[in-house]
C-alpha cells in the first residue's frame, strides 16, 4: 500500500538525506478532488537562493490513485461493476504513470548573449542535463524573457523535464513501457461441487518496495542538473567575455 503521503513524505526526506534544501507545499484540488505537490529544491544558503539555479517539482495524485492505494486494483473493477476474480480490470496494466514535472531555472543576472549564444547554451545545456539524469524522459530548455526600454532580454534560462513512475503498473519500473498484456498468477481451488477451479489472483504491483531506490536516482539527477545549469552558464560567460 502506498499513498499520497507516503509518497511526498519519503520524497522529502530522500532529498534532505541527499543534501537538497526543500521547500515543500501540498494541497487539494476542489475542482477536481486531485491532491497536489509543489516543492522548490536547491542547495546551498538560502538567502542567496536567488543566485543560485533551483527545481521545482511538481505532481498530482488523482483520485484513482487514491482508490487503488486503499483498496488495490479491486477499486477499479468496483467502480464499474461487482468484483470478479477474473476479471480484466484486476490484471490491467494500461494505468496511466505518475508524472513527476521538473522545472528548472538559473537568472541570466543582466547577462544579454546574442541569439546564437542563447541557442548554443540552450543546446549545451539540454545535452548535459540529458547525460546527468537517468529517470527523466523528456528535456526541454528555454530562454524566458523581459522586456525593458523597448527591448526583450533574456531574463533566465529554464529546463523542463519529465519523470514517469508506473508505481501501479504490475510490473513496477520494468513495466514502464510494456507493450504485451501481463499474466496475472492463478490457483487452482476445489469448489464445492468437488470440482477444481482456477482463480486468477489480483496483480500486486508493491511500488514499496522500488520506489525508494526510483526516489534516490530523482533527486541525484536534480542535484546533477542543477549543477550542470550553472556550469553552462558559468563556462558560457566565460567564453564570451
Amino acid at each position: 500500500m502506498l499513498t499520497f503521503e507516503d509518497l511526498t513524505g519519503l520524497f522529502i526526506k530522500t532529498a534532505r538525506d541527499l543534501g537538497l534544501v526543500v521547500h515543500p507545499e501540498s494541497w487539494l484540488n476542489t475542482r477536481s478532488l486531485e491532491r497536489e505537490f509543489s516543492c522548490a529544491c536547491h542547495t546551498g544558503n538560502c538567502d542567496d537562493v536567488e543566485e543560485q539555479s533551483s527545481c521545482i517539482l511538481s505532481f498530482s495524485w488523482g483520485v484513482l490513485d487514491t482508490a487503488i492505494s486503499t483498496d488495490g486494483l479491486a477499486a477499479i473493477c468496483e467502480f464499474f461493476h461487482d468484483v470478479e476474480q477474473d476479471c480484466g480490470h484486476l490484471h490491467t496494466s494500461a494505468i496511466p504513470p505518475l508524472v513527476l514535472d521538473l522545472s528548472y531555472s538559473l537568472a541570466l543576472h543582466g547577462e544579454a548573449p546574442s541569439e546564437e549564444t542563447l541557442l548554443s547554451l540552450a543546446q549545451m545545456l539540454k545535452l548535459q542535463a540529458s547525460e546527468q539524469s537517468r529517470r527523466t524522459t523528456e528535456t526541454r530548455p528555454g530562454v524566458s524573457m523581459i522586456l525593458r526600454d523597448n527591448r526583450l532580454y533574456p531574463e533566465v534560462l529554464n529546463l523542463q523535464q519529465r519523470v514517469e513512475i508506473p508505481i501501479w503498473h504490475p510490473l513496477g519500473m520494468r513495466g514502464l513501457h510494456e507493450e504485451q498484456p501481463v499474466p496475472g498468477e492463478s490457483i487452482l481451488v476445489q469448489v464445492d461441487d468437488g470440482e477444481i477451479e482456477k482463480i486468477v489472483l489480483p496483480d500486486d504491483p508493491q511500488p514499496e518496495e522500488w520506489l525508494p531506490e526510483v526516489l534516490v536516482d530523482v533527486c541525484q539527477d536534480i542535484m546533477q542538473v542543477l549543477a550542470a545549469l550553472e556550469v553552462a552558464v558559468l563556462s558560457n560567460s566565460h567564453d564570451h567575455s
